[in-house]
């Protein structure tokens, strides 16, 4: 769980002090919902996990390493593999636990991959990641050397899976967050670098959350923006009217010439386009972490360039934009 004490001292020393008792309301009220059926278990799980220190962290490569296989002996490996388990599904990652390897949907270290060289250095800076999911970037964020990283994560399971991990690596650097950004409008211009990746789409209005972003960025702040694009021309936008790749909350996929009027409407500068990318099936896929369907039962079994529904097959765009 957080410690308190440890987190309101690096907060009295960031630009974030003013709102410290803020953070920490919004953090235990809502970690401490009793009418969440399944908290009770995850919390269960995370008292439980064994106290055991890894010889090695490396927050720096494709697959976050935390300890080596002969740091645990076989009984205690077995014995966290089953509860890791238990926090079952895994969406972002991966991670490697003393050679417990958590093979997550997502392969997020491609994403870092594609942005880790065009965005501005992140060492010292207080950086905030929105719709973080269990941490990956957050850790390879604190890898490149943050200051503070705050992520904020609506879902509760993604919390309790970031602090399992974050158990070993005992990094109070990070700290997410269980609440979406909408609960964290009282701070403002305190960030360095805003990430949102993943989460524009399934906000009812674009124009509000990049408005959001760029209220938490100081001036000449930096934001990450990756998000679902289509090919078109500019003002040309998909609204599906019904689910997307079987997702429910789509509701704006913009083309990039789009997207970047909507940043420029949006009073951001410095806007550049970094990545665009199809996503693939080596890239987001079912696995023995998450065994729910993925991106393969999601396209056209006939048409890869389709969704089941018709639609256009993802596609992400990464821009960079400054604040004023």
């Amino acid at each position: 769980m957080i410690n308190k004490k440890q987190l309101y001292h690096i907060l009295e020393n960031t630009n974030l002090n003013p709102w410290k008792a803020e953070i920490f309301e919004n953090v235990f009220t809502i970690f401490s919902d009793p009418k969440h059926g399944d908290l009770k278990k995850w919390k269960s799980i995370l008292e439980n996990l064994p106290q055991i220190n890894p010889s090695i962290i490396n927050l720096n490569s494709a697959i976050i390493q935390i300890g080596i296989s002969s740091d645990i002996d076989s009984d205690k490996k077995n014995t966290l593999t089953s509860m890791l388990k238990r926090l079952h599904p895994w969406r972002k990652g991966p991670f490697n636990l003393f050679d417990i390897y958590i093979d997550t949907e997502w392969r997020s270290d491609l994403k870092w991959d594609r942005l880790k060289d065009h965005i501005a250095s992140l060492k010292d800076r207080i950086v905030l990641d929105v719709g973080c999911g269990s941490g990956y970037h957050a850790f390879r964020m604190a890898g490149q050397g943050s200051r503070l990283v705050i992520g904020l994560e609506p879902f509760l399971l993604s919390v309790i899976q970031f602090r399992a991990i974050n158990h070993f690596v005992n990094s109070p650097v990070i700290q997410i967050l269980p609440m979406g950004i909408e609960k964290f409008q009282y701070i403002s211009q305190a960030f360095d670098t805003v990430f949102s990746m993943g989460v524009l789409y399934h906000r009812r209005s674009p124009f509000d959350h990049l408005s959001e972003l760029r209220s938490h960025l100081r001036s000449g702040g930096e934001l990450v923006l990756e998000t679902l694009v289509i090919d078109g021309k500019k003002d040309e936008v998909l609204v599906p009217e019904d689910r997307y790749a079987k997702m429910r909350n789509v509701w704006f996929i913009p083309s990039c010439l789009t997207l970047e009027s909507w940043l420029k409407r949006s009073r951001y500068k410095n806007i550049r386009l970094i990545y665009i990318n199809k996503t693939t099936i080596e890239e987001q896929r079912s696995s023995e972490w998450m065994h729910y369907e993925s991106l393969a039962e999601f396209l056209d079994p006939n048409d890869s360039t389709k969704t089941v529904e018709g639609l256009p097959a993802p596609k992400r765009a990464i821009f960079l934009a400054e604040a004023p």
